[in-house]
């Protein structure tokens, strides 16, 4: 599920409760009313009652707006999921593509067996323009021949038309694929080795999302810098959970592990608050990629930083969306890595509550990032 999605189908009842004390969140305020307040009747939006996940902020600087309507360079589009779920929403995606410059999608479906399958069909009536990669099914991961048969299971999706894997989660609880449950596993786990092992073999890349975003791991306080989101997807109270920087090190040691591996770390490995320690991981690993999926508002808060860290590593980061298909969405990638744009907002999409600031990286670096390392990756597999 996208970020915007999520947002909206969290409880608003628990957030009002359960949010620390801010300057704009009245402590005893409750979505729930009173008896002097009726259910029925909102509260009046005032700086004691409104709640910090209401708040909607609009820049008031006079400065140029900059509208991307279509990419300035073909693009493919390295992380995005079946969104579309009927053919004519399928269609209506293609035609948003044609509209904003994306020529190829890869559809991450984490599925297997027969929804992989169906999945398949229905996009595949679009030729090129949609590419499927397919999940793993990690039922009976503690059982013998557990391996074997998640190996043949991926051989027959590749069959039947699966160029890659992915996306798999690891949030520190443990791999997860699709619909599975969390099992009790990380990538490094020497179960594990005989799939990395069969994605090289059939040079399959393995795109793999570790962790979270920073906040989530963090105390629930005034200090959490991301605490308006932070709180929705909380991994603070988990038990047992591997933290951020233990799941980097797991991602490290999974890519050194597997060296003939194409493996894609999803959302630029949640190091987007520290992208120099993202870039040591490229550094070490060359089998290693990063995606830019649902991370552009983080990165949008440092502008100057990450058009350094686009510059450096141009050749080894993926364009990728992992926020559906509509057109406004891609266009708001395309201002923040194209254009100077400064101190905008996009909360509609991104649901996040600070402003942004565009990248405006040069037409070596965007060609390279939109389509020029997407396609040496696709085409290295034969």
């Amino acid at each position: 599920m996208n970020r915007r999605s999520f947002l909206k189908t969290s409880s608003a009842a628990g957030l009002a409760a359960g949010l620390p004390s801010a300057a704009f969140a009245a402590a005893q305020h409750s979505t729930a009313g009173t008896a002097s307040q009726p259910q029925n009747k909102p509260h009046p939006q005032t700086p004691e009652t409104l709640l910090l996940k209401d708040y909607r902020p609009k820049s008031i600087y006079k400065i140029p707006v900059t509208e991307v309507a279509k990419a300035k360079f073909p693009v493919i589009d390295m992380h995005s999921h079946p969104y579309a779920k009927t053919s004519d929403q399928i269609a209506e995606w293609v035609r948003n593509m044609d509209e904003v410059g994306i020529e190829k999608t890869i559809i991450l479906t984490m599925a297997t067996g027969s929804e992989f399958d169906k999945i398949y069909r229905e996009y595949a009536k679009h030729g090129d323009r949609f590419e499927m990669w397919c999940g793993l099914d990690f039922t009976g991961y503690n059982q013998p021949g557990f391996a074997s048969s998640v190996v043949k299971e991926l051989k027959r999706c590749c069959q039947t038309g699966a160029r890659g894997v992915g996306e798999i989660h690891d949030k520190g609880q443990g791999l997860r694929s699709g619909k599975s449950k969390t099992v009790g596993m990380h990538p490094d786990d020497p179960r594990m080795d005989p799939l990395f092992e069969a994605c090289a073999e059939l040079q399959l890349p393995f795109s793999m999302h570790v962790a979270d975003p920073i906040w989530m791991y963090q105390k629930m306080d005034k200090t959490n810098d991301g605490l308006m989101n932070a709180y929705s997807w909380r991994l603070d109270n988990q038990p047992n959970i591997v933290g951020l920087s233990g799941m980097v090190d797991i991602l490290d040691r999974t890519a050194k592990r597997h060296p003939h591996t194409t493996i894609i770390a999803c959302h630029l490995a949640n190091l987007d608050y520290d992208l120099t320690r993202l870039g040591t991981l490229l550094d070490r690993n060359p089998n290693l990629w990063a995606d830019i999926s649902a991370r552009y508002a983080e990165t949008g808060a440092t502008p100057r930083a990450a058009s350094q860290f686009y510059a450096k590593y141009a050749d080894r980061l993926l364009y990728g969306t992992d926020m559906g298909f509509d057109k406004p969405m891609y266009q708001v990638t395309f201002r923040i890595l194209e254009t100077l744009d400064e101190h905008f907002y996009e909360i509609e999409q991104f649901d996040y509550h600070w402003y942004l600031n565009g990248f405006g990286l040069p037409d070596s670096t965007l060609k390279q990032v939109y389509r020029e390392n997407a396609a040496r990756l696709l085409t290295a597999r034969g």
